[in-house]
C-alpha cells in the first residue's frame, strides 16, 4: 500500500477554546499551499483510491482542495483516528479499515501525523524523529513487514521548484 501523509495547510494561530479551534479554517497562505501541493502531486501523477481526513475544518479543507487538484472524484472519508490527540493504535485501526486499497492519502495534524509517519517507518514500532511541516506531504510504501519513505515535500520546496522551472522556461534574450 502507498500512503501519502499530508499535514493540513496553514490555518493561523490555534484557538484556546478547543471547540472553536475545531472550526478554524485555512488562511490565505494555507489555501495557496494546498494549490501548490495539489498541482505538484498531480504533476507527479499521484492517484489515490481514498482521501481520509480528520473531521476538523482545516484538515477537511486541505483534503478537499488537494483532492480537487488531483481530480479525485471519490467522497472524502472523515475518520476520528486522525483527530488531534489520537493514538497510534487508532491510526492502525484506520489503516486496517482501508487495507484493501492500493493507495490512500491521510490528512491530519501534528504532533500525531508526524508520530504516525515515524512509527510506520520504524522497523520495531518505535518512533523515528520526523516532523511534517504544515502543508507537507510524504509518500510511504508499506509492505507486509517494512515501510520506506520515498519522498517528502514541503510547500516551500515546491514553490522554489516552480520558480526555478518558470525561470528556466522563459525565452532567453540574446545580447549583441
Amino acid at each position: 500500500m502507498i500512503i501519502y501523509f499530508l499535514r493540513h495547510a496553514n490555518a493561523g494561530k490555534p484557538l484556546s477554546n478547543l471547540k472553536k479551534d475545531e472550526k478554524r479554517a485555512l488562511d490565505k497562505e494555507g489555501i495557496e499551499q494546498c494549490g501548490i501541493v495539489g498541482r505538484a502531486l498531480a504533476a507527479l501523477d499521484v492517484q489515490v483510491d481514498a482521501i481520509i481526513s480528520s473531521p476538523l475544518k482545516r484538515s477537511a479543507q486541505t483534503a478537499s482542495l488537494v483532492g480537487n487538484e488531483l481530480s479525485y472524484e471519490g467522497k472524502l472519508q472523515f475518520e476520528d483516528g486522525l483527530r488531534p490527540g489520537t493514538t497510534f493504535a487508532d491510526f492502525r485501526k484506520l489503516l486496517d479499515k482501508f487495507a484493501k486499497l492500493e493507495s490512500i492519502m491521510v490528512v491530519g495534524h501534528n504532533p500525531n501525523l508526524s508520530e504516525f509517519l515515524g512509527r510506520v517507518l520504524s522497523q520495531n514500532g518505535g518512533e523515528v524523529g520526523l516532523e511534517l511541516k504544515k502543508g507537507a506531504v510524504a509518500r510511504v510504501e508499506v509492505g507486509r513487514n517494512s515501510a520506506m519513505m520515498q519522498w517528502c515535500l514541503t510547500p516551500k520546496v515546491l514553490r522554489s521548484l516552480y520558480a526555478a522551472a518558470a525561470e528556466s522556461s522563459r525565452p532567453k534574450t540574446s545580447r549583441k
